[in-house]
């Protein structure tokens, strides 16, 4: 709730800087307006891939690269060949040319049209805000005619077509570095890959998966706390480590002594990406182990925690 609290308050700061004119582009779809020419009032025109529109009486006028109000006196131009007194209003009914995907780890994923010029954060606001299973980076990608992304970080893919960069998602949430927070251009894909998990389940106060930091591992001890604790009836001496090995199907069973670990007779042990810690209470059996994986395997009944 803290990132998604941190999304919107950095979004209502962006909101106060006035927003630049849009810009038409191919296939904006608008309606003009305009006194005594029927011809081309109250009807939709798309404009097409050179950034033109065919109108009736008019011709072919170039509409990408104006706003709406240059393309109002472009017309009210035009028209005084024909219409003594050339008022026309233009709007637009369809934003279709500055489409930017937002895919991952967000709470709704698409694609959207940037009406006007937007951050990193608020597009990823816009796309409901990061899910609890989000990484801690956020992958932009930029069709190289654009420029390279303005990030100390970003490289050419191997094809030559795109600029690629990395943004720290915590750098951008608590404002360290506000430089990150770039502009999003159009046709740009942010990607916001999930986390890596440990999941613990079983015995304890707070069962769930927890995601990793790019730069953290968790331990045992670790991933006990973050579940608040034991429960009464834990069978301390018999916790397993269940951890896969893809991408053959094999699973390893690392027995733990629990008991011995908080006691200090043990040392700690460290947990790997999507392992399940497995605490099972005092008249646990070992077919619950594998009955354990199966729910976290088919993602069913598992609750995701964000530190």
């Amino acid at each position: 709730m803290a990132v998604l609290g941190c999304l919107a308050a950095c979004a209502l700061r962006a909101a106060t800087v006035a927003p630049a004119p849009y810009v038409l582009g191919p296939d904006d779809e608008i309606t003009i307006r305009a006194m005594d020419a029927s011809e081309i009032s109250d009807k939709p025109f798309t404009i097409d891939s050179s950034g033109a529109l065919n109108l009736p009486m008019l011709g072919r006028v170039q509409a990408g690269g104006l706003t709406v109000a240059q393309l109002e006196a472009a017309l009210a131009a035009r028209l005084k060949e024909f219409v003594w007194d050339a008022r026309v209003a233009v709007t637009v009914s369809q934003y279709l040319s500055k489409p930017i995907s937002v895919i991952g780890a967000v709470n709704t994923p698409g694609v959207q049209q940037l009406r006007t010029r937007k951050t990193l954060v608020e597009v990823l606001s816009l796309a409901g805000g990061l899910r609890p299973d989000a990484g801690s980076k956020v992958t932009i990608q930029r069709q190289i005619e654009r420029g390279p992304i303005p990030l100390p970080n970003a490289k050419t893919d191997p094809t030559g077509r795109f600029s690629l960069a990395e943004v720290s998602v915590h750098a951008i949430m608590e404002n360290a570095h506000p430089e990150e927070n770039i502009l999003v251009e159009p046709n740009d894909v942010i990607s916001v890959p999930r986390a890596d998990m440990v999941y613990v389940v079983g015995e304890v106060k707070r069962a769930g998966g927890f995601p990793l930091n790019e730069r953290e591992q968790l331990s045992v001890l670790q991933a006990v706390s973050l579940a608040e604790g034991l429960q009464p009836t834990a069978a301390q001496t018999e916790v397993q480590i269940l951890r896969s090995h893809p991408p053959a199907a094999g699973r390893e069973e690392i027995a733990v002594n629990l008991k011995r670990i908080l006691t200090g007779k043990a040392s700690d042990v460290m947990l790997e990406p999507n392992d399940i810690l497995f605490i099972p209470g005092s008249t646990g059996k070992k077919a619950a182990v594998r009955g354990i994986e199966a729910a976290i395997q088919l993602g069913t009944g598992v609750l995701i925690w964000r530190r």
